[in-house]
């Protein structure tokens, strides 16, 4: 096996969203795929009890180099209705809500009353000094254009704004309350609020509609984090250049993930924004699938010694570990930490 081997040790990770130096070089990830998961920590359990299923992640997670693992604080979703897709999906594929009859019809989730017992019951099988890293059932922008479709929404923003405020701010405090219960636990010391914002080139929405209905919520997810004693990661896929002064100074992120070469490489990020706030993978999936594994040992290397003297960077993808990137491509950009 190429995985790393050393105990896990979350003060590296909290150093790293503090923008310090850590201890020793720290790798961060979202989330591998169960072919990564098995090389590292053997067959995944068939019992879906969560408890179960979380201290496999756990122990793959440790068995990777991470100092926390990820985990979902309790099974909540938005109904979006049955839709055949593969890989990937429409951003119109659903529109359940067209209307306000439709708004009080949709049978919104419970995120105050949820069982989060898992992130309590996880303590038997955490190791002292890991913690985890709590993920959200998608983020508040992905979640209103998976109810209302983004075309729709796009139309609505000009015909019923009132309409478009009150689902936003229905799925935002949804998901306010999701964060302010995972933080209660002291098994969890990152929340990663997860929301795709961007195209290539522009964010989804305007950057006034952002700031309008988007990030005045964001913030106050972060404020439940910090006011928890937690650190806030906003993972975020696409453009970002004119709304991240927002992200560091308003909403007060602590690190942020989810880079792309096409839209901005994360040694420029690091050295435009590094310091401000903590940056997190970047090494582009594109980048992992098509090249070599000397080229990806010398770029993360690269990274790492760019991030040496500042600190507040962890190696990581620019996404996440999909089933399409050879494991022994993603083994090959985590060893370095160790070499």
């Amino acid at each position: 096996m190429n995985h790393v081997h050393r105990e896990p040790d979350f003060e590296n990770i909290r150093k790293v969203l503090c923008c310090q130096k850590p201890d020793r070089p720290t790798l961060f990830e979202f989330f591998m795929n169960p072919a990564v998961y098995e090389e590292a920590a053997g067959p995944m359990p068939t019992d879906p009890d969560p408890v179960v299923q979380l201290a496999y992640m756990v122990k793959a997670y440790a068995a990777c180099g991470y100092d926390y693992a990820n985990a979902y604080g309790c099974d909540l979703a938005f109904p979006t209705g049955e839709t055949a897709h593969k890989d990937t999906i429409s951003l119109n594929a659903h529109s359940l809500i067209q209307s306000w009859e439709d708004f009080e019809a949709y049978p919104w989730p419970d995120a105050k009353h949820a069982d989060y017992s898992r992130l309590e019951k996880i303590k038997a099988y955490l190791p002292s000094k890991m913690k985890l890293m709590t993920a959200g059932p998608g983020g508040l922008l992905e979640n209103v254009i998976s109810i209302v479709g983004y075309d729709t929404l796009c139309l609505m923003l000009y015909d019923d704004p009132e309409l478009v405020k009150a689902i936003f701010d229905r799925v935002g405090g949804i998901l306010l309350d999701y964060y302010e219960n995972c933080a209660q636990y002291d098994t969890v010391g990152i929340l990663m609020i997860n929301d795709n914002w961007g195209f290539n080139t522009q964010t989804m929405l305007s950057v006034a509609d952002m700031r309008k209905y988007v990030f005045p919520w964001h913030k106050k997810m972060v404020e439940a984090a910090h006011n928890a004693g937690k650190l806030a990661v906003l993972h975020s896929c696409g453009y970002m250049g004119d709304i991240m002064e927002d992200v560091i100074e308003d909403m007060k992120y602590d690190g942020r993930h989810s880079y792309e070469d096409n839209i901005i490489p994360v040694e420029e990020a690091y050295r435009r924004w590094g310091g401000r706030i903590a940056i997190l993978g970047g090494m582009d999936v594109d980048f992992l699938i098509r090249s070599d594994e000397d080229a990806i040992k010398a770029r993360a290397k690269n990274m790492l010694a760019l991030s040496e003297e500042k600190g507040g960077y962890a190696l990581g993808s620019g996404n996440s570990i999909p089933y399409y990137i050879p494991n022994e491509k993603y083994f090959a950009m985590t060893s370095v930490v160790a070499e």
